[in-house]
């Protein structure tokens, strides 16, 4: 049965944005699993994807310290229709970004990571699967932030889409 899944990663709420786009927590309602990828930075912000998240799935970042490194994995693993996850924040620099990581995580179909702020979506020779869905609160030296969504079916993750944010004014 194909599973709706929303990716996002790098929210640094409060520090960057007060709140997320409005899109993204639609995107959240709607979704039938959450990803995070790392850098919270508050607490209140966890807790609110812990309420409207059917499922979360979630990871702490570089930024985050404290109840939130106890509360959140450095690593999550999950399997959605047949799909096999990872989730971590930081994979190091772009080049040989590939290789380390199908190294690292050679039971994954899918590697959900963060921590750039830039939107990646590759596949490894060995068939490992890279995403990472930017920020959507912070683009760097993006033209807009981004989130992405996607659907798990049946073994496949399909219908993959980054979904640009507005800048705020």
């Amino acid at each position: 049965m194909p599973v709706s899944l929303v990716f996002t990663a790098d929210t640094h709420v409060p520090k960057r944005a007060r709140d997320l786009p409005h899109p993204l927590w639609s995107a959240i309602d709607a979704a039938d699993v959450v990803v995070h990828a790392g850098d919270w930075v508050d607490v209140p912000l966890l807790d609110r994807f812990e309420e409207r998240s059917r499922r979360l799935v979630a990871v702490y970042g570089n930024n985050d310290h404290g109840p939130l490194r106890e509360r959140l994995p450095e690593v999550a693993r999950t399997e959605i229709e047949g799909i096999r996850f990872a989730v971590v924040h930081e994979t190091g620099d772009a080049k040989g970004r590939e290789a380390r990581c199908a190294a690292r995580f050679p039971d994954v179909d899918v590697l959900v990571f963060g921590h750039s702020h830039i939107p990646w979506d590759t596949t490894a020779p060995s068939g490992l699967r890279l995403l990472n869905p930017g920020s959507p609160t912070d683009r760097r030296r993006q033209p807009h932030g981004t989130y992405a969504t996607a659907v798990a079916d049946a073994g496949r993750l399909r219908d993959v889409t980054f979904h640009p944010v507005p800048p705020r004014r």
